[in-house]
């Protein structure tokens, strides 16, 4: 849940930045360009997705997760948290 206006805001930009960048490589694939290129731009896919999850685990960690140590479930949120970087390996 985003609770940062700000957040949520720069989330939405970065999401449609990233659905730019994928829709050019679509483009890019059935147009046959050059494979360098279309390498080059899936990377700036696969970097707004990272700065995406970025914003999205920061506001995650200053609103929810601090949310869950006030009340005393700071293990709770730990492992959520946690559980997260275990899926993506």
């Amino acid at each position: 849940m985003f609770k940062l206006n700000n957040s949520r805001e720069r989330t939405v930009h970065r999401l449609k930045i990233a659905r730019g960048h994928l829709e050019k490589v679509l483009k890019m694939v059935e147009e046959q360009e050059y494979c360098i290129d279309i390498l080059h731009q899936s990377q700036a896919v696969q970097k707004a997705l990272f700065e995406i999850d970025s914003l999205i685990l920061e506001n995650h960690l200053t609103t929810c997760a601090t949310n869950k140590i006030k009340e005393g479930k700071g293990e709770e949120a730990i492992a959520e948290i946690m559980e997260v970087f275990r899926k993506n390996k």
